[in-house]
Order: C-alpha cells, then structure tokens, then sequence
C-alpha cells in the first residue's frame, strides 16, 4: 500500500491542504486500493441517506435528495470527476457506528449548509458557493471564480443545480444573446443545449472557448485542443482559453504542458482564478517529476546489476516496476559471469515471480547456473559489453554465441542487434524455436513481437497483425503488462504503415495509459512519440506538437530526445505552412551537434525553395554521406536521391532535373517499396511544378501523364498538381489549344473542396468539351469542385493504352459470396442469384474457393470479370485498393 493510501479519509473530510489534495487526486485516478475505499465510503454515504429518508423524510428538499442519489460504482470515474465526500466527519466512517448516528450527521450538514440561492435571478449560478463545471466559461456573467466540486456519478448524473428559469431565458432570447443561454445550460452541464445555442451564436473567440468545454466534458480532447489553439492564435491572453487549455492538456496526460499552461493562468493575477492555477501547477509538476524521479532510481538500481556484482537487488523497485526491473533482470543473468553471480539473483527471481505467478524465473537462474562457466564465462562478460554499448563488433559476437549452445545468450543477442537481410532464416528459425517452447510466457511475447516485424519486413502485413492480435489476447497478468504494453506499440507502427490510423491510434492510447498506470517512464515517452506521429499522420498538427512538447519537457537533458523533438517539430512548422517556423526548429534540433538524419536532410531540401547558403548545402552533402554510409534500405537510397536532386534544383536547374530522374528511375525498379513509391509521386509533383513555373504546359501535361502512367489525350483534357507552396494547371483545349496558370503564393494545405484551383480564363478554355479528362496528382486527385458542375469531367485513372480485344469463347469470371478472413471483421456477403438465362462462359469462384491465387489464374484468360468482394487499403501492398479474397493456406487474403 502507498503512504498516499493512508490520505483517503482525510481527502474525503477536505482536511488536506491545497497541493497535498491536488496530489491525491492524481494518486486516486491509478489507486485501485483508494478507488475500492473510495467505492465502500460512498456505498456507505447511500445508506445512511436512505435511512435518513426513513426517518425524516419531510426534512429533505427535492434539490438535496437529487445530490445524494447518483449511480454508486465511482470507481472507475477519473480523479477530477470522483466526489469529494466533505458531507461527513471522519467519526462517520469508522466502523460500527449505527445508521441512526450517520444519519444524525446528514442532518447537522443539512441544517448548516449554506441556503440555495434564489433561482429566479441566477441565471448562470453566480452566487453559488461552488462551482460544477471545473472549465471556465467565456461570457462574463458566468465566470466568477468559485472552488469547483464535482458533480456525482459524472457525466451522466442529474445536476443538482436549480432548474433555468425560463422567463429570464425568453428575455435573453429575445434579446439576441444566445450565447448568454449556452452559458447557462453549459455552467449546468447541459452540453446538448449548451452546444446547440453555441452553434447558433455568432463567430468569435468567446464561442470557441466555449464550444472547445462542450468537447472536452465529452472526452473530445484533440478537437478541443485544436479549438483553443485557435482561440490563442487570435488572442494569445484569452483568460478563459488559457484556464481550458490547461485542463484539456491534464485530461490527455500531458502533465508537465498542463503545469506550463497553469503557469500562464497564475501569472494573469486574476483572484481565485490564478491561485487554483497555481496550485494545479505546482501539484501536477510535483507529481510528474516524482513518478519520473522513482523509475529513473529503479532503472539505475537494475543497471547496477550489470556492471557491480555486489549491487544491492532492487527487491522492492522489483514489486513496484516490475516491467522494467525483468527486463534488466533476463540480461543480468545472461552477464552473470559465474556460479555464484547467478544463484544471488534468485531473491529477485523470486520477487518477480510473485508478481506474474509461477517459477519460471527461478527455474532459468537455476538452470544459467548449471552451465559450464568456463566456457561460458567469457561470453557472459561480452554480452554485458553488448548491453552497455561497449562491444565493437557486435555481429561477430552473434556470430559467436550462435556456435556457443549458449541458447539464451544468443537470443538476447538476437534483439539487441539489428538484423541484416542474410541473417533473415536463422532469425525465424531461433525466434519460431522460441515462440514453440512455451516455457517463458515473457520471451514467447518477446518472440512473437520479433517474427510480426519480420513478416512485416517480408511484405506478410496480414500474418503479422494476426500474430500480435493473438499475441495481445494472451497476455495476462501484472507481471506482463510491461510486454503487452510494448505489443500494443507495436501493433499500432503496423496499423500505420497500413493507412489504418483510428486503429493505430486506439492501440497507443490504450498503451499510453497502460503504461502511465504502470508508472514506465520511458514507455510513456515512447507512446508520446506514437502518439505525435499518429497525429502528424492524421495532419493534426496541434495535437502532434502538444505530444512532442510534453515529450521534451520530460527529458529535456538528453541530447538525442531534444535533437528528435525540434526535428519532428520542425516538420510540423512545415506542414503548417511555416517555413520560419521550420527553420528556427531545425536549427534547435542541430545544436546537440547530431546529424538530421533523413528527415532533416528531406526538410533541408523543402526549405531550399524558400532560399539556402553554403551552411545549408555544406550540412546536406554532410548527412547524404553520414546516411549512404549506414546502408540505407533501397527505398531510402530513393529519398537521400530526391533530397539531393530537389535541393540542387533551385540552384543548378538542370543537375536538379537529373537527380530527379534518377530517383523516378531508382523508384521504378522497386513497385513493391512503398518509400520508393512515395518519393517517386513527390519527385514527379516537383518536376511538374519546375515545369510550370517554367511556362511549358506541354511538359507539364506529358510529367503528370507520365506520373500517372497513362496517355495524355489530345483534346479536352486538364492536368493539375500542388505542391506545397506552388501550384500548376495546364489544359488542352476542344480543338488542342494549350493553356497554362502556376501560382507560387499558397499559403495554407489543400482542404477537401479543390475550387479556384483552376483559373477562370482556363475553365473557359474547356467550355467547348463535351467531357473533360482531368489528370491529377495527389493531394489533388480525387477533390471535389475543382471544375464547375455545368462541365462534364471526371479524373482519370489506371493506364490510357487500348484495352486488348475479347478473344472468342472467352470466360466471364465472377467473384461471389467470399469468405473473408474473420479477423478482419467484415460483414458477410451473401452470393449472387445465378443468372436467369445460362451463359456457358460463367465461371463462378465463390466461399473458400475464392483465393487470391485462383482468382488470378482464372483472369489470365478471362474477357470478363466481375468482383463481389470487400475492398480495403494498403499502401504496403499497393497503392490502389485492395480486393479482400478468401485467405490462402498461408493465410494471405488481399489480391
């Protein structure tokens, strides 16, 4: 039990000081033993009212029966949102006092309480003692600062406010001052009304505040974020905005940006408002930085195993972190140099062991300790070499313990070494070993994690993602949850890479909060980090910088996390249509002297555009060196090219077009790598734009067809390409006449309606087609508006080349009635009637049967086919959608 635990009773009797009970409520949100305690006090609180209704009903107005006669399971609810049970003396919970005693109690605070205000004239409770919404309200009359008490049972309870007199909200109506109603319905958390008055009120800062409480008492905390953001971006001192921001930040689990934003309330000197601020701050910080403080001493503790073999065992860090201390443990044993070293990691075999269950730990120190040392003791040393960094030659080393028979030191070996391409079979082979012994539910985790990443390296995404489905639903236990939680990171880089973001993001926000609860600091940077680029990904830039920043502000010492930080941060400034921004962060991420690796060198090329210098170039050629040396994968080799060839572009216009060739050329022999597939789209959007700029529609019209892959046509087609800052269209018209526009003077993203794209003068240019052909690249394809609704267009795609003509007696293929995999969780789909009258070139695959490899087999000679079947995407795959098939014997299902 923590020493917090001892707090519970005093916490409920209002009896601690500010940042002591500020404290508490964080220490209640991961308590399960408060939360029980918490649980059995209200349960106890309920009785004692229902035997005060029995014994003096009449003395209980209506208002007063409804705050005691909330849903009782609040063990669940967040800390913000648990009551705080002050209605009670501490004398009322001790146990075996008699109801009649409690209910005595009830009564005194009834007769004591101060009286309701008079409904009629307080429109937005201004007079109350305290205060519902713990959210400031941006209209003046209904943000008078008053301590904050929570509303029982949470979100779904009945306020107990007193009711809105509608006189007064006819009045406000008839004035026009709807905002003035959404402040009254929003301060007794009617967020239905609240948002529906809000959304009729006019546009200003005050109605975003607002609209931004509505979303955060709905958990909306992203979108609430976004719009405070916005708030602040128009008013940097918005008083309420500040206050809000603040606790959407606390609400996300960014602490230290929630203390920061705190800070800025306090420093406003506004009464009540800047000392609660003050003190959410400084508790917040308080317990942030403790939690940091102790896992950074149990890490150390741990740590010391490996380099001192008289180190004390951290027994006691073992039951309070035990993901990390068995981590560090299994490598501990593996450095254990002799006999002796290995049998006095058995008290902490034993601890861990009590945490998850079993002896299976024990079991492997004393099995380490049966081997002979004087073979194995020379390896041990080198394998906590390895785990230090310290080893310089770290594949031989494999290479080593693989002849050993030292089984468990090669396996650890496996993990810390970064595998190369020829070592790919004997990695299956070790890890498949491993996942087939059973033995160690730990390292069977461990083993699986390994082989999804390499069925995902091999282009098998879908064997992958069932491993760590499975993998996931069978871990179990506290002992484990260190793993699990690293399953789940896992498992959400895959949901990424494969356009699946709303998955990715549930499995790392699930994992962020596993991991908080834990109290794994360093797991919780990692899920910050994914985190960020799920939302990067998703372009919410203000949720990925809020991620990044919290991120930072949590190890600001270490020189690789800063480095990391403003580069991603600098990425964001980009994609916000801020290249100073962008600059001013790249140049922080290079103070620690660490090269910018890939991402920094494709930014450097970005901001070439806007102007460079010999610094800029100098720092270029140095990282394209620094990264060809590391034995980039083909498809970076591809990216490091078009760095380079966009960068020489705005300085030598013809070496420039020549890199970007070449890495379309690079591109082009690898269909299969979607960095490769990516960087070719960009590198063709590029020469496009140089096109245009250049005033040469023709060349313009050939790049984007040549980009497409398909024919251009000779008449009443428009080609179209935005690339950041710069946009181009050229057209030819009904009779073959070119016309071209480029623009370099954007100043935000595309959004989803692409109109004023095309100019006037060039839309008239078509007005004699009947049907336009639009060629597109992407972000551009697929927008709507980008042409008038009264001339016929669509976007091409796939390629222009006459199709082949039908060879006689050929087949007419049709796809029915698949079953796809389950995992996947599509509806059924039911097969097709036959047809009415017989075709005897009808070839039906259907159910089972209707397995990738047989449906291509039977198109190979097919003049028709028809395809009944779930569609899905995956940039892994193609860039097209997939056609969700029948799975395989080896389980593949997309074709």
């Amino acid at each position: 039990m923590s020493p917090q635990c001892h707090k519970l009773y005093l916490f409920l009797d209002g009896e601690l000081g500010p940042v002591d009970e500020e404290n508490f409520r964080h220490h209640l949100a991961r308590c399960e033993t408060c939360a029980a305690g918490l649980h059995e006090a209200l349960q106890l609180e309920m009785l004692s009212l229902h035997a005060l209704r029995d014994v003096n009903a009449p003395a209980l107005a209506p208002a007063e029966e409804l705050d005691f006669d909330a849903p009782a399971p609040m063990a669940r609810e967040p800390a913000s949102r648990r009551p705080r049970l002050r209605a009670l003396s501490r004398r009322g919970w001790a146990v075996g006092v008699g109801a009649a005693v409690l209910a005595a109690g009830l009564a005194a605070f009834f007769v004591f309480a101060p009286a309701s205000p008079d409904v009629s004239q307080e429109v937005w409770l201004a007079q109350a003692p305290t205060r519902l919404l713990e959210a400031r309200v941006a209209y003046p009359r209904a943000d008078g600062h008053r301590p904050y008490t929570p509303m029982r049972g949470g979100p779904e309870a009945p306020s107990t406010a007193p009711p809105l007199p509608l006189r007064e909200l006819a009045d406000l109506e008839d004035a026009g001052d709807l905002h003035g109603i959404a402040a009254a319905y929003l301060v007794r958390k009617d967020l239905r009304q609240a948002s529906d008055f809000l959304q009729r009120s006019p546009p200003s800062a005050d109605r975003d505040s607002d609209l931004a409480v509505v979303a955060l008492e709905q958990g909306h905390h992203e979108e609430a974020l976004a719009l405070l953001e916005g708030v602040l971006r128009r008013e940097p001192e918005h008083p309420q905005a500040l206050w809000n921001r603040a606790l959407v930040l606390r609400e996300m689990g960014l602490t230290l940006l929630a203390a920061e934003a705190f800070d800025a309330v306090a420093k406003r000197g506004e009464p009540g408002w800047s000392e609660e601020a003050r003190i959410r701050a400084r508790a917040l910080r308080q317990e942030t930085q403790a939690r940091g403080r102790a896992w950074k001493a149990a890490l150390a503790a741990v740590r010391d195993l490996m380099v001192d073999g008289q180190a004390r065992l951290p027994l006691e860090e073992a039951r309070q972190y035990p993901g990390i201390v068995r981590l560090a443990f299994y490598d501990a044993v593996r450095a254990a140099p002799s006999r002796a070293q290995a049998l006095r990691l058995l008290p902490l075999a034993e601890v861990l062991d009590g945490v998850q269950g079993g002896d299976v730990l024990r079991g492997y120190v004393r099995q380490v300790a049966e081997r002979d040392f004087g073979r194995r003791a020379p390896l041990a040393r080198d394998y906590a070499r390895l785990v230090r960094g310290e080893l310089r030659e770290p594949r031989a080393f494999v290479e080593a313990l693989h002849r050993s028979g030292e089984e468990d030191l090669y396996l650890g070996a496996l993990v810390l070494v970064s595998p190369t391409s020829e070592d790919a079979a004997r990695r299956r082979e070790a890890f498949t070993r491993l996942a087939g012994t059973g033995q160690d539910p730990w390292l069977v985790l461990v083993a699986e994690r390994e082989l999804a990443t390499q069925e995902e390296h091999e282009g098998q995404w879908w064997k992958a993602e069932a491993r760590l489905k499975a993998a996931l639903e069978a871990c179990q236990g506290r002992g484990l949850a260190f793993r699990c939680a690293t399953l789940k990171k896992r498992l959400a880089d895959l949901y990424l890479a494969l356009n699946r973001p709303a998955e990715a993001f549930e499995q790392a926000w699930s994992g962020w909060q596993s991991s908080r609860k834990l109290g794994e600091w360093e797991l919780e940077q990692q899920f910050l980090q994914e985190l960020a680029h799920i939302a990067r990904y998703r372009l919410d830039v203000t949720a990925a910088r809020a991620y990044l920043r919290e991120s930072l502000a949590r190890t600001p010492e270490v020189c690789e996390q800063r480095t990391y930080v403003h580069r991603n941060l600098a990425y964001l400034s980009w994609l916000d249509f801020d290249p100073r921004g962008a600059r001013q962060e790249l140049e922080q991420a290079l103070e620690c002297g660490q090269p910018p690796g890939l991402p920094g060198a494709l930014l450097l090329s970005y901001l070439a555009r806007f102007g460079s210098g010999a610094h800029d170039a100098d720092l270029l050629r140095r990282t394209l060196s620094e990264l060809r040396r590391g034995q980039p994968t083909p498809g970076e080799q591809v990216q490091l090219a078009f760095a380079e060839g966009q960068f020489i572009l705005e300085q030598d216009r013809a070496a420039g077009r020549e890199l970007l060739r070449g890495a379309i050329q690079q591109a082009d022999a690898l269909p299969d790598d979607v960095d490769a597939r990516k960087t070719r789209m960009g590198a063709y959007s590029v020469l496009v734009n140089d096109a245009g700029r250049r005033g040469g529609a023709g060349e313009v019209l050939a790049l984007v067809g040549a980009a497409l892959r398909m024919d251009v046509p000779e008449r009443c087609v428009l080609g179209v390409a935005v690339d950041y800052e710069r946009s181009v269209v050229a057209v030819r018209g009904p009779e073959g006449e070119l016309l071209g526009h480029f623009d370099a003077g954007r100043v935000a993203p595309l959004g989803r309606d692409a109109s004023g794209l095309v100019p006037a003068s060039l839309q008239a240019a078509l007005r004699g087609c009947e049907r336009v052909d639009v060629l597109a690249l992407p972000p551009v394809h697929g927008l709507t508006g980008l042409l008038p609704a009264d001339l016929a267009w669509s976007y091409r795609v796939g390629r222009a080349t006459p199709a082949a003509s039908p060879r006689p007696g050929g087949r007419h293929l049709v796809v029915t009635g698949v079953e796809a995999p389950a995992s996947l969780g599509l509806p059924r789909l039911a097969p097709l009637e036959p047809p009415s009258v017989p075709d005897p070139h009808r070839l039906e695959l259907s159910g089972a049967r209707a397995t990738p490899s047989r449906v291509l087999e039977a198109m190979a000679d097919a003049s028709e086919v028809e395809l009944h079947a779930h569609g899905a995407y995956s940039p892994e795959m193609s860039d097209a959608s997939l056609v969700v098939l029948a799975p395989e014997e080896d389980g593949r299902e997309a074709a």
